[in-house]
């Protein structure tokens, strides 16, 4: 089973940042694009931002020019920082490896998440 651990979320107030991480094997961050993906209650997770393999970024466009992906081969993360956070941005925060022809992820498994609270 694939394996993902988000971490970097928090408390922070409108218009602060925040730095997430996601550790991943080397495997998968060699072979797939990646996404990071948010979910609040109720409703399903949406993809917010993607790397391919080339580091060709894309993002959704309520966080485009807000956050920056990146991905580390080295260290087997991918990483999200994110500036000028908003109340709409709370969410827990997932990664994974993203489809290449979809918004969606290729595997079934989650990890835990992130959670991350933006609030006054």
């Amino acid at each position: 089973q694939e394996k993902f651990v988000e971490s970097g979320g928090g408390l922070v107030q409108p218009g602060g940042s925040l730095r997430l991480s996601c550790q991943t094997s080397g495997r998968i961050l060699r072979r797939y694009d990646m996404g990071w993906y948010r979910q609040t209650q109720g409703r399903d997770r949406i993809l917010v931002a993607s790397i391919t393999t080339e580091n060709i970024t894309n993002y959704s466009d309520s966080v485009k020019g807000r956050f920056t992906i990146s991905r580390d081969n080295a260290k087997n993360t991918v990483d999200l920082q994110m500036n000028n956070l908003k109340p709409a941005d709370t969410a827990v925060y997932y990664c994974n490896a993203k489809s290449p022809i979809s918004t969606g992820s290729i595997f079934s498994g989650w990890g835990q998440g992130t959670q991350v609270t933006v609030s006054s």
